[in-house]
C-alpha cells in the first residue's frame, strides 16, 4: 500500500494555543478517514497542514511525488465567472455531457441550475455546492473535505455519501455529521489538546473504542486514587521532619497529583422543569401559506399533541421554516386557522443567530431572560449556568459579535431553555455545534418531557431525538413517513425517476391500472384518524405498563391476577386492531 502523506513530529501554535504538538501520522492509498473533535481543537488546522496549505512551526510534511490533492475549504474565494466555467473549466460541452460521472455530479449537487448563471449572483450555500462540484469533477489521489455537508439537505448528503464511496481516491473529511461519517469513513482521527488519537472504523466504531479506552483509563485512575488516598493518609499520620522517608513519600504523592488528567471542558446541559400541557398543543386546520413564486402549504390540517416528538424533513425551500413560524405564532397563514393551547409555553430556536445583539455580553444576554434558575434542590446564577455551557471566565464578557458560530448557538440554546418552555420548535439546532456538544444536547432532549418539532439535515440527530418523521414534499402536502428518513429518500428518488410510458412499447406490455386519486379531504381525514389511533395506542401502552406492575404485586391473588390478565389480553387485541387501522390510513396518506 502506497503512503501518500506523512506528518513527522509536526507542531503548530497560534500564540499560547497549541493545536498540534509533535503529531506524527500518515494517509495511505485508499484510506477513508474521518476527523472529529471539539470546535477550535485543531481539526481544520490539521487537514490544512496535511494538504500543504499551511506550514507547521516545526516538523516535516512529506507528500508522495506528484500527489494530486483536492481540498474543499470552508471559506473559498470565487472568481467572477459563470457556474459552468467555474465547475467545468475549459471542458467542451460534448466532453462533459458524455461523461456519466460528471453528469451525476451536476445532477446531485447542481440539479436544475442554469450553468450560465453568474457566480456573483449565488448565495453562500450555492457557491459552496459549486465548489464541491468543481472538486469532484476532477481526478485526485487524495480528497480533503472541510465540512462538505454544510448547505446540503438530506438528499444531497445521501448522494454525496454514495458518490464518495464509489470513488477510488483516499479521503480525509472533517464533519459533524455522524451519519455521513459512518456511511463514508473506515478510520477516525480525534483531534484535541494538541494530539491526534487514531481509531479503526467509522463513527460508531470510534464511539465504542473510545468508551472502552475510557473504561480502562477509569480503572487505572481508580487504582491511582486509592494509592493517593493511602499515601495522603500515611503522610497525615507520620512525622515528616524525622527522617528522609516522608520527604520521599511527599514527592511521590506530588508526582501522582501532577499526573492527574485535566478536567474535561464539556458543555453540561440539564433538564429544565416544564409546565404541564393540556390536551391541545397546536392545531392547524386548512392552513395555506405561500411565497411569491410558489405554494408552500396547501390546506394543511395537522395536530401537534402533548409529548409528540416530530422530525420535519423536506427539500430546501419546501416550507419547513415557514411551518415552524406558523406553529410559533410568528407568521399568520394565508388562510385557515391555528389554535394554541392555553398552557403552552413555546420556544422557537431559529436558524438566524443575528437576533442576538452583537454588542451585548453573554452574561447580560442570559440575565435578560432569568438571573437565577433552580435545578433540583440547588439554585444556579446565570454565570454558573454559562460555565456549564462552556463559557468560562472572560468568555462571559466577550461581545456576542466576537463569539464563534458554535458559541452563539450554545448561547441561544441556553437562553431558550432558561425560560422553561414546554413546546420546542428547533430549526437546524445542530448548525455549528461540534460532536461533543451534539451528544450533550441529545442527552438533554432524550428525557425532555414536552412537545418538540425538529427541522434538521443532520440525519443522526433527527433519528435519535424524534419518534416520527413527517415530510413537506414540495407540493404543499405533509406526508407521514412510517419508514422515517429512508422512506423519504425512496419517495424522492421515485418521484425523480418515475418513467413515462415510452412510445412504441411492445404490444404485450399492458399499462398499469390507475388507482383512484385520494382527495385532499380524504387525506386530511386519514391524517386525523392516524393521530386518533396513535393517541389511543399511547394510552394502551401506558395502561399495559401499569398492568404489568399490578400483576407482579398480585402474584399470590389468583382472582385479581385473572382479572388483570383478561384486561391485558383485551388491550393487546385492541392494539393489534388499531395497528391495522393505522396502516390502512397510512396508505391513503402516502398516495
Amino acid at each position: 500500500m502506497t503512503n501518500l502523506v506523512n506528518l513527522q513530529d509536526v507542531s503548530l501554535a497560534y500564540g499560547p494555543l497549541v493545536l498540534l504538538d509533535k503529531v506524527s501520522l500518515g494517509v495511505d492509498e485508499g484510506e477513508r478517514i474521518g476527523v472529529v473533535g471539539r470546535n477550535g481543537g485543531g481539526k481544520s488546522t490539521l487537514i490544512s497542514v496535511l494538504s500543504g496549505r499551511t506550514e507547521p512551526d516545526s516538523g516535516r510534511v512529506v507528500h508522495n511525488r506528484g500527489l494530486r490533492t483536492g481540498f474543499l475549504h470552508q471559506r473559498d474565494d470565487f472568481p467572477d465567472t459563470t457556474v459552468g466555467a467555474f465547475v467545468l473549466g475549459d471542458r467542451a460541452e460534448h466532453e462533459w455531457a458524455g461523461d456519466a460521472r460528471i453528469r451525476d455530479i451536476l445532477r446531485g449537487l447542481l440539479g436544475g441550475w442554469d450553468l450560465d448563471t453568474d457566480m456573483s449572483g449565488l448565495s453562500g450555500g450555492e457557491r459552496r455546492r459549486s465548489a464541491l462540484a468543481r472538486l469532484l469533477v476532477d481526478d485526485h489521489d487524495l480528497i480533503v473535505l472541510d465540512e462538505p455537508t454544510n448547505h446540503l439537505d438530506i438528499e444531497g448528503i445521501a448522494w454525496l455519501a454514495q458518490h464518495l464511496t464509489g470513488r477510488p481516491e483516499s479521503l480525509v473529511v472533517v464533519t459533524h455529521d455522524r451519519w455521513f461519517l459512518d456511511a463514508v469513513t473506515t478510520r477516525t482521527w480525534e483531534v484535541g489538546r494538541g494530539a491526534v488519537e487514531r481509531y479503526e472504523g467509522g463513527y460508531a466504531a470510534y464511539v465504542l473504542a473510545k468508551a472502552e479506552r475510557e473504561r480502562l483509563a477509569a480503572a487505572a485512575e481508580e487504582r491511582r486514587q486509592n494509592l493517593m488516598r493511602k499515601e495522603l493518609a500515611w503522610l497525615r499520620r507520620g512525622a515528616p521532619a524525622r527522617t528522609s522517608k516522608p520527604k520521599f513519600r511527599i514527592e511521590a504523592a506530588n508526582q501522582l497529583i501532577a499526573d492527574e488528567p485535566p478536567v474535561r471542558d464539556t458543555v453540561e446541559l440539564v433538564r429544565f422543569a416544564s409546565s404541564r400541557l393540556g390536551k391541545t398543543v397546536v392545531d392547524l386546520k386548512n392552513v395555506s401559506a405561500s411565497v411569491p413564486d410558489r405554494l408552500l402549504l396547501d390546506a394543511l390540517t395537522w395536530q401537534l399533541g402533548p409529548g409528540d416528538r416530530v422530525g420535519l424533513v423536506g427539500v430546501n425551500g419546501a416550507g419547513k421554516s415557514t411551518l415552524l413560524r406558523i406553529l410559533g405564532g410568528e407568521r399568520e397563514p394565508d388562510s385557515g386557522s391555528v389554535r394554541t393551547g392555553k398552557t403552552v409555553r413555546l420556544a422557537h430556536l431559529s436558524q438566524n443567530i443575528a437576533e442576538l445583539d452583537p454588542e451585548a455580553r453573554p452574561l447580560q444576554a442570559v440575565m435578560d431572560v432569568r438571573e437565577h434558575v433552580t435545578i433540583g434542590k440547588r439554585d444556579y446564577t446565570a454565570s454558573q449556568m454559562l460555565e456549564r455551557f462552556g463559557f468560562r471566565g472572560e468568555r462571559q464578557w466577550t461581545p456576542i459579535g466576537d463569539l464563534s458560530g458554535g458559541e452563539r448557538r450554545r448561547l441561544q440554546l441556553l437562553r431558550l431553555l432558561m425560560d422553561e418552555p414546554n413546546v420546542l420548535l428547533l430549526d437546524e439546532p445542530t448548525n455549528d455545534l461540534d460532536i461533543e456538544t451534539l451528544t450533550e444536547l441529545e442527552d438533554l432532549l432524550d428525557g425532555w418531557p414536552g412537545s418538540l418539532v425538529l427541522v434538521s439535515h443532520d440525519r443522526y440527530f433527527l433519528e435519535r431525538i424524534t419518534d416520527r418523521v413527517l415530510a413537506l414534499m414540495g407540493d404543499g402536502t405533509l406526508a407521514f413517513l412510517p419508514g422515517g428518513v429512508d422512506e423519504y429518500l425512496e419517495r424522492r428518488a421515485a418521484s425523480a425517476e418515475r418513467p413515462s410510458v415510452p412510445a412504441g412499447a411492445s404490444e404485450g406490455a399492458t399499462a398499469p391500472k390507475e388507482e383512484p386519486a385520494v382527495s385532499p379531504a380524504e387525506r386530511r381525514a386519514a391524517q386525523k384518524e392516524m393521530q386518533r389511533v396513535e393517541r389511543r395506542m399511547d394510552r394502551i401502552a401506558k395502561r399495559e405498563a401499569e398492568l404489568h406492575e399490578l400483576m407482579a404485586a398480585a402474584a399470590e391473588d389468583y382472582t385479581r391476577l385473572a382479572e388483570l390478565d383478561a384486561e391485558a389480553k383485551a388491550l393487546a387485541a385492541e392494539r393489534d386492531e388499531l395497528e391495522e387501522v393505522w396502516l390502512a390510513q397510512a396508505e391513503l396518506v402516502g398516495d
